[in-house]
């Protein structure tokens, strides 16, 4: 027997990201939870058994508070609150939480289950790897919780570090001083502490060095006391220079390590640090490990295919 229940829609701009162009964000809710909505003056009506109408209900609820948080909606977030409506009871408060503010004054949150699983693994560990694809958020929220930590006086500084390896390409010679020839490699990371700290604040921090950006070889011979420390791309250090990095953690510091082992830069005679050190270290005290799922891809949605189309032609290689 069918049901019917009202939501009340008091928001124009709700109204506008919930049904997206051309109706396509409702007609993925209808088709998933297999209801029927309709737009009746200032209510959406849903349609359909109790049990279906209560569950889009609730969806509706963290839709809207995602949009009230100045969240774009998608076919991609809310496919993946669709598909983890069922097991996850308290989605909503999950999603809820809030790193930081950008400098646009937009909040920072965690978009999927396991990036919030992640913040939690960062909070409540010294040692944590983030695995997964690109796009999955591993950096960008790894330079979020470094500031967030930073500006609480958690944390006397920040040091942001990747290895110098070139992705598939022979870049040659590089002019410039020593700081003109690393820093195409630690664009990204100047790139998210923009974004948080805006220019001014991260030059002036730059200068008392309070904020360090440098490459890996940098490490070498130094103790990282009272620091948050970030290792990315993890996955193109060597097995040397992974046990060198994890062993420069010192009292009061926190120490994130992020990477693809599905993209590994390295040359085919070398075995990749990141990938030795899961082995190693998954039983340690101390340490989590979060690894990200194609569905924590928060890039465009071509980005998710893309990840889909290499797996099934590697899939069907070692077959």
């Amino acid at each position: 027997m069918e049901s019917q229940m009202k939501f009340k829609v008091d928001n124009k701009e709700f109204e506008r990201e919930l049904f997206g162009k051309f109706d396509e964000n409702i007609k993925l809710i209808e088709q998933k939870l297999n209801i029927h909505i309709v737009l009746r003056e200032s209510n959406i009506v849903l349609i359909g058994k109790e049990n279906n109408i209560k569950k889009a209900f609730e969806v509706l609820n963290i839709l809207k508070k995602e949009v009230e948080n100045k969240n774009k909606l998608n076919k991609q977030n809310i496919s993946y609150i669709l598909s983890k409506f069922k097991v996850e009871d308290n989605l909503n408060e999950q999603l809820d939480y809030i790193i930081c503010m950008n400098t646009k004054g937009i909040p920072v949150k965690p978009k999927t289950i396991n990036q919030k699983q992640y913040i939690d693994n960062i909070n409540n560990n010294t040692l944590t790897f983030g695995i997964g694809p690109a796009g999955t958020g591993k950096t960008y929220l790894a330079v979020a919780m470094a500031v967030k930590s930073f500006k609480k006086g958690e944390v006397n500084r920040i040091i942001l570090t990747r290895p110098a390896v070139e992705a598939g390409e022979a870049l040659g010679f590089l002019p410039g001083d020593l700081k003109d020839k690393v820093d195409p490699y630690l664009r990204p990371l100047y790139d998210a502490l923009f974004e948080f700290l805006g220019a001014e604040k991260f030059d002036k921090y730059m200068e008392r060095g309070l904020i360090e950006v440098a490459p890996l070889a940098f490490m070498r011979g130094r103790t990282l006391d009272n620091a948050f420390i970030i290792l990315d791309e993890g996955q193109n250090t060597s097995k040397a220079q992974m046990k060198m990095f994890l062993t420069r953690i010192g009292f009061g510091s926190k120490v994130v390590v992020t990477g693809d082992i599905t993209q590994i830069d390295l040359p085919s005679n070398k075995n990749s640090g990141l990938v030795h050190s899961l082995k190693i270290l998954n039983k340690v005290e101390g340490i989590k490990v979060n690894y990200f799922e194609k569905v924590d891809v928060i890039r465009h949605k071509l980005v998710q295919r893309i990840i889909n189309a290499y797996e099934e032609f590697e899939n069907k290689k070692e077959k």
